[in-house]
């Protein structure tokens, strides 16, 4: 909590909203947890005079479709424009929601999804994200051509090996492979690999058929790909009955 909180207030902000993750991917496993530091972060903020709201968010499974870095840049672009994984927007959307609350742009949450949504919709958080490459003096065109971002050498999907409904995407598996293949390091000595990662097609509750593709690897060689698909396929089980879909938040904390 202090380590979080020390940075945001050090760096000058007064309304803050947090994103604290819960689930087997994230540093607090169950909700009791996270609410914990949740209430101490929101404790600690209005503590130095903050305004600051915990929005506790799932990450039993990856969030949006991208695990690794050109791949996570390609689809926040793709979702500033306005066609990204639905639940990767809908999060943003929420989140976005409750900052121009906190900093009083609107009166109601309600209100201030609308404006998001319209900020979203008109393209200016693309241009602003744009603003901010070249503020930072990077390269704009990456932005406006995401094909323009390296690609792995090898690119395979990996098929089910079943069909049923996915009880389990184990985001903790997944990211553990995603370090494994390049996307991440294990030790501060370990080069990463920017083209590669996982690309993820299908989330708890969806019913996939035996054969269908349910990720897509970008791997530096094909033994890390053989390593990788089986990593993946065991990160997921499946089950005959239907099962509910994960929430994206499960509770807001404020003070």
């Amino acid at each position: 909590a202090s380590s979080v909180m020390s940075k945001k207030i050090a760096g000058g902000a007064y309304g803050i909203v947090l994103d604290v993750k819960v689930g087997s991917g994230a540093f607090m496993k169950n909700l009791d947890e996270a609410r914990q530091l949740s209430r101490l972060m929101v404790a600690i903020g209005k503590l130095s005079g903050r305004k600051v709201v915990a929005l506790i968010s799932d990450m039993n499974q990856p969030l949006g479709q991208a695990v690794g870095n050109a791949l996570e840049v390609k689809e926040a672009i793709k979702t500033l424009a306005g066609c990204g994984p639905v639940d990767f927007t809908e999060h943003c959307l929420v989140v976005a929601a409750h900052m121009l609350l906190i900093c009083e742009k609107a009166n109601n949450l309600e209100e201030a999804r609308i404006m998001a949504q319209k900020a979203l919709s008109e393209g200016r958080g693309l241009a602003q994200f744009r603003r901010l490459v070249i503020n930072q003096g990077g390269d704009p065109g990456y932005v406006d051509d995401p094909n323009k971002f390296p690609l792995a050498p090898v690119i395979r999907e990996v098929k089910s090996p079943q069909s049923g409904y996915l009880h389990r995407v184990d985001a903790l598996e997944i990211g553990e492979t995603s370090v494994r293949i390049g996307a991440g390091r294990s030790k501060k000595t370990d080069v990463i690999d920017h083209r590669v990662g996982i690309l993820v097609h299908h989330k708890v509750g969806d019913y996939v058929e035996q054969g269908e593709t349910i990720f897509t690897l970008h791997t530096a060689d094909e033994a890390a790909y053989q390593m990788a698909a089986e990593s993946v396929i065991n990160a997921c089980s499946w089950q005959q009955q239907p099962c509910e879909p994960l929430p994206l938040f499960y509770e807001v904390i404020q003070q």
